[in-house]
């Protein structure tokens, strides 16, 4: 079989033929060699586009002629997974992990007796799962007790407070429900954002939302943008840019759909940061809780891509 061919740009790109498979799934796992099941997870995880819209249903239907694009960093990755996964050929089931294999370990940015602030990476939720951020920290810092106070999505990264003991997981759930914490993110969004200052005050869900928004940087094509939450609502910020034209990029679900720009394919999640967090300390108001997560590498790497260099 051939290899798949490289865009220039880093997309791998390979044109539907007649007698490929015409379902996604088959398409990526006969292309890639890779199992049906990590196919499936590649297109979940909206990296996969099929004549640059983005595509995230396994069964979709490809038609000869159609052109599908997937990051080449996604491709080598989803390799490597499926290799060490597959007992046999064809095979979805997975291996234990092998004795020895190396954890995934989460920063800790601050820290004292009752709570923590960690820096969350993209690709995990916060809690409620056995591969949560919460779960990883329970186990690396050895202390089953921990709670998340709050929530980061999937793909947003940086600075997320965890309780030590149930007591002070709801004295910091009472101060978030105040306006005494201070809440920054950063996030590139596509375009040039018009305002050097605005104020997005938009109802959510039927309850007020306030974002504050200020210009960093701008090029031609994108933004890099500074915002500070003064509500929390359910995806508040996506909700709040994507109202204004401004969708934050690597959004795939508030965000652009199509890539006409063959750039937006190359990046690998949604660019929003929690950049820092700070509050008074909910067991000793005298006290501030402050912590700073800078910017990962691939945000980093987003905005050197859109021009708008290092940061």
């Amino acid at each position: 079989m051939r290899r798949a061919p490289q865009h220039a740009a880093g997309i791998t790109s390979l044109a539907v033929n007649k007698p490929d498979p015409k379902i996604l799934q088959d398409f990526l796992a006969l292309k890639f060699s890779l199992s049906r099941r990590t196919a499936k997870a590649m297109i979940d995880g909206r990296s996969v586009w099929v004549n640059r819209k983005c595509v995230w249903i396994a069964r979709y239907e490809l038609k000869t002629g159609d052109v599908v694009e997937v990051p080449s960093a996604v491709v080598k990755g989803a390799s490597a997974q499926s290799a060490s996964s597959r007992v046999s050929p064809g095979a979805d089931a997975v291996r234990p992990a092998p004795a020895g294999a190396v954890k995934r370990h989460i920063r800790v940015l601050w820290q004292n007796d009752d709570y923590l602030v960690a820096d969350k990476p993209a690709g995990i939720v916060s809690c409620d799962d056995p591969k949560s951020a919460e779960a990883i920290l329970r186990e690396q810092e050895n202390m089953p007790t921990l709670e998340a106070v709050h929530r980061l999505d999937r793909d947003t990264t940086g600075c997320l407070m965890f309780a030590k003991r149930h007591a002070a997981l709801v004295a910091a759930i009472d101060v978030f429900k105040t306006h005494k914490v201070v809440k920054i993110y950063h996030a590139i969004v596509a375009g040039e954002f018009k305002y050097a200052h605005q104020i997005i005050d938009t109802p959510l869900d039927g309850e007020q939302a306030v974002s504050r928004v200020a210009r960093e940087g701008k090029s031609a094509d994108a933004s890099f943008l500074r915002v500070k939450i003064e509500t929390g609502r359910t995806n508040q910020i996506r909700r709040h840019l994507a109202s204004v034209r401004a969708p934050i990029l690597g959004d795939r679900v508030f965000g652009l759909k199509s890539a006409r720009d063959p750039r937006l394919m190359q990046v690998p999640r949604q660019m929003l940061h929690a950049s820092t967090l700070a509050m008074p300390n909910p067991l000793n108001l005298r006290e501030q809780i402050k912590a700073h997560s800078p910017l990962p590498a691939d945000f980093r790497a987003t905005l050197k891509l859109f021009g708008m260099g290092k940061r």
